[in-house]
């Protein structure tokens, strides 16, 4: 699937992913320490955003970059970046910051709608970065895009409390 001008999107693909439902939308919610039904599509989505987190907090800039589509745009700290600025900008303080922190998911939900996906989380962060207690919560958006037989991340969203 190739996509073009994708950016001007993004304010209609959340809306139709969170919140359209079509009757052929794939869904599921779970909470931290509650299995979720299993599903191929739906874990194939999770499985990537986990490995692009993975990545993050093993220090794995390459591996973390080989999961964005080109066209992403990250929401980080009242920035927007594309996949270059994020790759020369907040890529590497969230490497640090997630080898620092500990960060654990209290809520997750996805949305599958053919070749699109909306993950949607919450988390909470503990630990000491940069010599400061951190002890937060926040949410990430992250859409995906199915692209031959593998998933991309095409946005992604950080909030934190």
């Amino acid at each position: 699937m190739r996509v073009r001008g994708i950016r001007s999107l993004f304010p209609a693909i959340a809306v139709a992913l969170a919140v359209a439902a079509p009757a052929h939308a794939q869904e599921s919610e779970s909470e931290s320490g509650l299995a979720a039904a299993p599903n191929p599509a739906l874990d194939s989505v999770r499985a990537t955003v986990e490995a692009f987190k993975q990545a993050l907090r093993s220090g794995d800039a390459e591996g973390a970059l080989a999961l964005l589509h080109s066209e992403v745009l990250v929401y980080e700290a009242g920035h927007a970046e594309t996949r270059d600025e994020y790759a020369e900008g907040h890529l590497a303080a969230d490497i640090s910051f997630l080898q620092a922190v500990e960060s654990t998911t209290t809520q997750e939900r996805v949305n599958l709608s053919g070749d699109m996906a909306l993950y949607a989380s919450e988390y909470a962060s503990k630990g000491e970065f940069r010599g400061r207690d951190i002890d937060s919560n926040g949410t990430e958006t992250i859409v995906l895009v199915r692209s031959d037989d593998d998933w991309k991340i095409l946005h992604i969203h950080w909030s934190s409390r």
